[in-house]
């Protein structure tokens, strides 16, 4: 029987983390038939080991794509895709988990219920390995429904949360090609073909741990810092041109400012740093309009 949803994982070095991810998924209470496809980028650690084991247990469920070598996180994304064959598609990283046994229920209702929306989502706690306090992805409610000027200004959907129809089983346009993440492109592409729907209700978890492939932790590192600036740089061109500049004037003001702080992080901080007495001097004068 064809599944209603793909539920596409992607995995690295999870070990700790893969047997709730799966287990959350395996506890959904839905009416009708779903998969879990798995995609294992070559893992250090006994994440592999793990997700044999669950596929034994639940062969007609869990489907496997293991990488023989590590191919790179979107190549993985990617891949694991293009194996969905569900006609919805659900996002869960295999270091967060869902944290609600009706939520895949609840979001297939709205979509069904709403054919003009083609992705929707939902609230997540986001939860931290190093002690920092958990708190909320957003601590007010967001409209029911919203378009591409509610999407594109900031990525406001917790890649947990996601739920989208299968419409780009070939792959993702061409524009994207450099962006080197996947849930705020596909967000766009959705957008692009209708509404996203938001249900307020919290039924996720976001986790951030120094083994996040994007998250790093929540670490303040200016590599990383200027490696996320750079992608979401990237974004902004890229969906300028998808969207056919029908949106020129608020990408257009993001591509800007992100420039500007990719330049921050470039110039102002080493030097302030380095000579932090003259930046001090430089940033007095400079609040006094000299």
């Amino acid at each position: 029987m064809k599944p209603k949803v793909s539920v596409k994982i992607t995995t690295y070095n999870h070990e700790r983390f893969i047997a709730q991810t799966l287990d959350s998924v395996l506890s959904q209470k839905v009416n009708f038939p779903f998969e879990i496809i798995v995609g294992e980028d070559c893992s250090t650690d006994k994440t592999r080991v793990f997700l044999q084991d669950y596929q034994r247990k639940f062969p007609d469920i869990i489907r496997l794509l293991l990488n023989e070598r590590n191919m790179g996180g979107r190549y993985n994304a990617l891949n694991t895709r293009r194996a969905c064959r569900g006609e919805y598609v659900a996002f869960l990283d295999g270091d967060d988990y869902w944290t609600t046994p009706d939520k895949l229920q609840k979001q297939i209702n709205f979509l069904d219920q709403h054919p003009e929306c083609t992705i929707c989502f939902h609230n997540a706690k986001i939860i931290y390995d190093n002690g920092r306090d958990s708190h909320l992805f957003h601590n007010k409610p967001l409209k029911p429904f919203l378009t591409a000027e509610d999407i594109l200004p900031g990525n406001i959907m917790p890649s947990c949360s996601m739920v989208f129809r299968n419409i780009f089983i070939e792959g993702m346009p061409k524009e994207f090609d450099q962006v080197p993440f996947g849930d705020w492109p596909i967000q766009i592409c959705c957008i692009k073909k209708g509404k996203a729907g938001y249900i307020n209700e919290v039924m996720g978890a976001y986790r951030v741990h120094s083994g996040g492939v994007w998250s790093q932790g929540g670490t303040q590192n200016p590599r990383v810092i200027i490696r996320h600036l750079k992608g979401e740089l990237l974004f902004y061109q890229a969906a300028n041109k998808y969207l056919e500049y029908q949106h020129q004037d608020l990408l257009a003001l993001k591509i800007a400012t992100t420039r500007k702080e990719i330049f921050d992080e470039l110039v102002k901080k080493p030097f302030k740093k380095t000579f932090s007495g003259l930046y001090s001097i430089y940033r007095t004068l400079k609040g006094n309009g000299r």
